[in-house]
């Protein structure tokens, strides 16, 4: 499987919230690295560290909170992956509404998910938080 498949399956993983999937297609200690200022944002180590701490949560605050692919770029040697896209969401609170520029930036490591970092418009997410 090459580095953007891996990718487009952990984006169906997400979508479909099959954890199974997400666990199989990381690393054992993978590291994700969300935006300061964005919601949940922070650095988390394990699968299951960001399923506790980033999806449940935004399952729990969304009423639907995507990521919506415009591009994906892999490395020459497939060790890294570019995912340019948006998010798009609407704040179960709030009821306001998102739509902001987002990188994915991926690194594999033996046909795994190894490290995840994001870089995302987080002023524009801040709009639907409340408060």
């Amino acid at each position: 499987m090459s580095s953007l498949e891996i990718i487009e399956n952990l984006y169906s993983a997400f979508r479909d919230k099959d954890y199974d999937s997400f666990r199989a297609l990381c690393s054992e200690d993978v590291e994700w690295i969300q935006n300061k200022g964005f919601p949940k944002g922070g650095r988390f180590h394990g699968a299951d560290e960001v399923i506790k701490n980033v999806f449940h949560p935004f399952e729990k605050d969304w009423t639907y909170f995507k990521f919506s692919i415009d591009e994906m770029f892999e490395s020459g040697d497939g060790s890294r992956v570019v995912v340019v896209g948006a998010y798009l969401g609407e704040h179960r609170q709030t009821r306001k509404t998102t739509e902001a520029a987002a990188v994915h930036l991926y690194e594999i490591e033996h046909s795994k998910v190894k490290r995840f970092r994001q870089f995302a418009d987080t002023a524009m997410i801040a709009v639907a938080l409340p408060g």
